[in-house]
């Protein structure tokens, strides 16, 4: 059994929950132990149990964020040692890039990180995607047979009050969560403010990458917006998207950059369960299994990316 050590930052306490919730298989199939600093006890010395646990793991977590790197002990200190460790064979560090940062000229920066691609857990369409992909990394990490056996002296048997210090514990500790229809509206408008940067940034970039290409980007007013790519000065793909009209709390898409506002292709809605909000497509005719998926702001923008790109792929 493998014994994986979580280094993050209290800001991303939430995300860190939900990778916990996602590795409750490989815990409950006998893989893996997790440690993490909630297990301290009232009492108990701070550092020297993070420093006690840190230097048992087999795997060591570096859960990485801006606050991440800009927090002293965890870049200092829990990184430092894990970093040392994972050099000399000791135990094998995985960065796990929760959000997006300058993490590249880090120290671990030359480690392969998870999600694929050092793509950052925000930046997925699905969070559960997201962490699926950390946990299979994290299962073939403990698989790989490159840690050395570290000379450990022979101890006497733990007393009572050292067994204590690593008593088992449940793994629910989730708690519910509940959001005002304030919070629903301020994610909505959220979402629609990032999928106009991310349309007009995506179709800027797309001209330049292709000489044969050319966009237009245009904001209709504050709840609106077109888009559409010519190649050679003829129209390729066309789209309207439109935050609310008619159909109220929606994000809505048009294959039609003069379409009405009470018609469209597809439509996002704004939903919440016990721990996020997050949208929901109809899956008409574009989605294939969207349907399904709990999509994030930028997986949203990336979703109605894809319908306008389909004619030129």
């Amino acid at each position: 059994m493998s014994k994986v050590f979580f280094s993050y930052s209290h800001a991303d306490e939430e995300l860190a929950d939900m990778l916990q919730k996602h590795l409750a298989a490989m815990k409950n199939n006998g893989l893996i132990t997790t440690w993490h600093d909630r297990c301290i006890r009232a009492g108990d010395e701070f550092g020297h149990e993070i420093d006690k646990n840190l230097n048992d793991a087999d795997v060591i977590l570096l859960l990485i964020s801006s606050d991440f790197i800009a927090s002293r002990y965890c870049y200092e200190i829990e990184m430092a040692r894990a970093i040392e460790r994972h050099e000399a064979g000791e135990a094998r560090v995985i960065p796990v890039i929760l959000r997006p940062c300058d993490w590249h000229d880090t120290p671990f920066g030359r480690l392969l990180a998870a999600p694929k691609d050092g793509k950052p857990v925000r930046k997925w369409p699905d969070l559960d995607e997201a962490f699926l992909d950390v946990v299979n990394a994290i299962k073939a990490g403990i698989k790989k047979p490159a840690l050395k056996a570290a000379a450990q002296p022979v101890s006497a048997p733990a007393t009572n009050a050292e067994a204590l210090v690593d008593r088992p514990r449940s793994a629910n500790l989730r708690v519910k969560k509940s959001f005002t229809e304030a919070d629903k509206d301020q994610f909505l408008d959220d979402a629609f403010d990032l999928m106009k940067r991310y349309f007009e940034n995506s179709l800027s970039e797309l001209a330049d990458r292709y000489p044969e290409l050319s966009s237009r980007f245009r904001l209709v007013d504050a709840n609106r917006f077109t888009a559409v790519i010519y190649r050679n000065g003829d129209d390729i793909a066309r789209c309207k998207i439109v935050l609310g009209g008619m159909f109220g709390k929606t994000i809505t898409y048009s294959a039609n950059d003069q379409a009405s506002d009470n018609s469209c292709n597809e439509s996002l809605s704004i939903d919440a369960d016990d721990q996020h909000i997050y949208l929901s497509a109809m899956g008409m005719p574009f989605g294939g299994n969207i349907a399904d998926k709990k999509l994030t702001t930028e997986g949203a923008a990336e979703y109605y990316w894809s319908i306008l790109m389909q004619p030129l792929q």
